[in-house]
């Protein structure tokens, strides 16, 4: 008798302000090794956001409402009760440079430590490495084109941005 194997789930977290074109396309590239991914979008009260945890949320919803096999979660907590709650097995990151590396590489040892979670690391596509959700705040902040970073199927451009980033300054 065969036995049945349990569904992969994979955690992919962070505070996503906002969701870029990387952040999707990480989130694309894992529904290809698991099962369902269950994107974690954090509440840190010690970062400054640019969209409010529920704006992020929502965004995020949105974008995957066609996608059964992925649902997004508020936490407020660490993650590895988050993964716990939604009985993932992995952690999901992607790694842009060394820079990056070394923060997961750190993470993923807290991350099995305490949760006995494995973490997955997916490198960013070339043409994808400079894409971060710092950027796009920075972009927008100077009232620079950063729509761009942003999945086109959703996303959360800045009303009070949207003249000024249809507009090549």
């Amino acid at each position: 008798m065969r036995q049945q194997r349990r569904p992969s789930v994979a955690l992919f977290v962070g505070t996503f302000d906002p969701f870029t074109i990387g952040h999707d396309n990480i989130a694309q590239r894992a529904l290809t090794l698991v099962d369902r991914l269950v994107i974690g979008v954090g509440v840190n009260p010690d970062k400054r956001t640019l969209f409010s945890a529920d704006e992020r949320l929502e965004a995020i919803r949105q974008l995957y409402a066609d996608e059964p096999r992925i649902t997004v979660e508020l936490y407020t907590d660490l993650a590895t009760d988050l993964a716990r709650r939604v009985g993932a097995q992995f952690f999901v990151r992607g790694v842009r440079s060394v820079k990056d590396f070394e923060y997961e590489r750190d993470q993923a040892a807290f991350n099995k430590r305490l949760g006995n979670v494995e973490t997955l690391l997916l490198y960013a596509e070339p043409k994808l490495a400079a894409v971060s959700s710092s950027a796009y705040r920075q972009l927008v902040f100077f009232h620079k084109d950063a729509d761009w970073m942003l999945p086109k199927r959703g996303g959360q451009a800045r009303e009070n941005g949207s003249e000024t980033n249809n507009s090549k300054q």
